[in-house]
């Protein structure tokens, strides 16, 4: 397969190439910056190609995939599958924005008019999510609700910032009934129950409110991560300075200062997910998983990912949905506990 990583000299996106490369597969390397695209693909002994998102269509006519790896995927994702659609490329990208996650399941049609396979969120954001909550719904087919929580350690990439920034004026987003609603940070808090030990998280937006849905079809999905009881209480205050242009500068500056995390601090730290899922007679179920270091995991899922797009049904997907609620566990690192029973 002839693919493309674009983005390739961010954090993310170097982190796919090095591993591809190792890996023995030859990926052209392409984002918009020629001279941060040379000294890498140099480095890798790679071909470039250097163009915008707004004549990406030529330039991905003679590929299979593109792994997307530049946000923010707010502003990037449509125009590059716009790209995808017209030159008949396989998309994945490694977003965890709950509206990009919508925006391109609303492709779904379109894409299978053009015989090409969409995958956002094939990283962190949201494979290891969406694979737990497959795993759940296949134990308890019933269920009417679903608890999704993950930490992460390490540290994050300047992208990662980045779309931090973008997103720190709003509030929380749950499923409910079906429907994505807008509800206060943190509005729930809850134990969750991690393979290495059981810790406090508190609600936060996460991609699984969209894709999780779209995979499993439970109406009320929320998910959560350890945040400080008070920042969810603080956030109606904060959240209107956060949205103002001056703030938004500000945070954009200092995230781009941000290099992420090193090599050795990837070796030595790790990521968990827990999932636990319920229906109205009160069967209840778990499951929960521990990683490598978030950016580790979507490198290998990445790579992993664009070599079986091709034997993908063509419209638009979930991680769970293209591959399986089992394409977790293929993951280096990755230990799945459960599901089991729970009370």
């Amino acid at each position: 397969m002839e693919w493309v990583v674009y983005g390739a000299y961010g954090f993310t996106g170097t982190l796919v190439a090095e591993l591809a490369v190792r890996r023995g597969l030859r990926p052209v390397l392409a984002g918009r910056d020629a001279a941060k695209l040379r000294p890498l693909a140099e480095r890798l002994g790679l071909e470039h190609r250097a163009f915008g998102l707004h004549e990406a269509a030529r330039h991905l006519a003679d590929v299979d995939a593109v792994a997307h790896c530049a946000g923010p995927f707010s502003a990037t994702s449509r125009p590059m599958v716009d790209a995808c659609l017209e030159s008949r490329t396989h998309y994945l990208d490694i977003t965890g924005e709950i509206d990009v996650f919508e925006a391109v399941s609303r492709r779904d049609e379109d894409a299978k008019r053009a015989g090409v396979v969409l995958l956002p969120g094939a990283g962190f954001d949201v494979v290891p999510t969406d694979c737990v909550a497959a795993m759940l719904h296949d134990a308890l087919p019933t269920a009417t609700h679903l608890d999704l929580a993950f930490v992460v350690q390490g540290g994050a990439s300047a992208g990662t910032a980045m779309t931090a920034v973008e997103g720190s004026g709003g509030g929380g987003r749950a499923r409910v009934a079906g429907e994505i609603r807008d509800v206060p940070l943190g509005h729930r808090r809850r134990t969750a129950h991690f393979r290495d030990r059981p810790r406090e998280v508190g609600a936060i937006p996460w991609g699984d409110v969209s894709t999780a849905y779209r995979s499993t079809g439970i109406p009320n999905v929320t998910t959560f991560t350890t945040i400080p009881g008070a920042l969810g209480r603080l956030q109606p205050l904060t959240a209107p300075l956060l949205r103002t242009a001056a703030a938004q500068r500000v945070g954009r500056a200092l995230a781009k200062r941000i290099g992420g995390p090193s090599a050795a601090t990837r070796a030595r730290t790790r990521s968990e997910v827990f999932g636990e899922a319920w229906d109205d007679d009160g069967n209840r179920v778990r499951a929960a998983l521990t990683g490598p270091n978030a950016y580790d995991l979507t490198a290998d899922s990445v790579v992993k990912a664009v070599r079986h797009l091709a034997d993908v049904t063509p419209g638009a997907h979930t991680p769970s949905s293209a591959f399986g609620a089992d394409y977790v566990r293929a993951l280096d690192g990755v230990v799945v506990s459960g599901p089991t029973a729970a009370r």
